[in-house]
């Protein structure tokens, strides 16, 4: 079997987060925006809170993707149990 290498990553690939792992990440990026280490960094905190709003809203979008996925896979193996369509 062949490996897969990276272009010069020392990282490994990063698992896929779930829609409540994104809007945890959001919540921790906020709170560190709210934070006095941030006070004096305003362009920083706002960039925080911006990108906050960003995964949010991807979070969003993935909830709907996957409950959008589930309730047509149920909808097919439901019309597969009555004889197709």
């Amino acid at each position: 079997m062949a490996q897969t290498t990276h272009d010069s990553t020392s990282t490994g690939t990063a698992s896929q987060m779930t829609p409540d792992d994104m809007r945890g990440l959001a919540a921790r990026l906020r709170a560190r925006a709210g934070s006095v280490l941030m006070k004096d960094q305003p362009h920083q905190a706002a960039d925080l809170r911006q990108a906050a709003t960003l995964i949010e809203q991807f979070a969003d979008i993935s909830a709907e993707i996957l409950s959008s996925g589930a309730a047509i896979d149920g909808l097919s193996r439901l019309l597969d149990v009555m004889g197709g369509a």
